[in-house]
């Protein structure tokens, strides 16, 4: 199978499993989403969208957040994981989003990424979800995938989105990204990992893989 009967293969399975996916992240502007993705670092989903609510009841723009000190933000969001950096880093950007842009999220990714705490794929997650422009963040799920499928080398997460974004079809780009970490978590984990149940690697996986 060649990469482009892999990639058709791949596009088809993903859109039959999941034809709608859904953020995963609870959030209802693009400033909800932003913080709920820089949160989303090194901790999952689940134990995001259970501490958001608590941060946004006290403040969900970035005028109530900068009310708040560094200390407030990080008490609530300490479950998150990594609370000193990301508490500075919500209030930063939260005071650069009033200073500079009105309290508005920019939807321009470099922009996004000149902002405290926020770094290239979190940037990519929000141009992507919040404001539907093509992008492709890869995650560990994604990463992960595109190496056992044989579409890139694993060297680094720079690489597989390059290949990504050269292999699918920009207009699937963000769906796919939904797709795959999906399918990721439900088929193909890092752990625990049965590949009988993976009905995607074993039909294109690399050779390696598959002995």
């Amino acid at each position: 199978m060649n990469k482009s009967e892999k990639v058709n293969f791949i596009v088809d399975t993903l859109q039959k499993l999941y034809p709608n996916p859904a953020v995963p992240l609870d959030h209802k502007d693009p400033y909800t989403l932003l913080i709920a993705v820089l949160l989303s670092a090194q901790c999952t989903d689940e134990r995001v969208n259970k501490i958001t609510p608590i941060l946004f009841d006290k403040a969900d723009t970035p005028k109530k957040m900068v009310r708040l000190s560094v200390t407030q933000i990080e008490d609530v969001i300490r479950p998150c994981g990594l609370s000193p950096m990301k508490s500075k880093g919500i209030y930063g950007l939260s005071k650069i989003l009033i200073e500079k842009y009105n309290g508005v999220v920019p939807a321009n990714l470099d922009e996004l990424k000149s902002f405290p705490a926020v770094g290239h794929k979190t940037a990519s997650v929000v141009m992507s979800q919040a404001f539907g422009i093509p992008s492709f963040p890869v995650d560990t799920h994604i990463h992960r995938l595109m190496y056992r499928w044989g579409l890139s080398s694993g060297k680094n997460v720079q690489i597989t989105e390059k290949d990504a974004k050269r292999l699918f079809p920009v207009n699937l780009w963000n769906k796919l990204h939904l797709q795959i970490i999906f399918y990721g978590r439900e088929f193909s984990p890092a752990r625990c990992w049965q590949l009988d149940k993976d009905i995607i690697t074993s039909k294109v996986g690399r050779k390696s893989i598959l002995k």
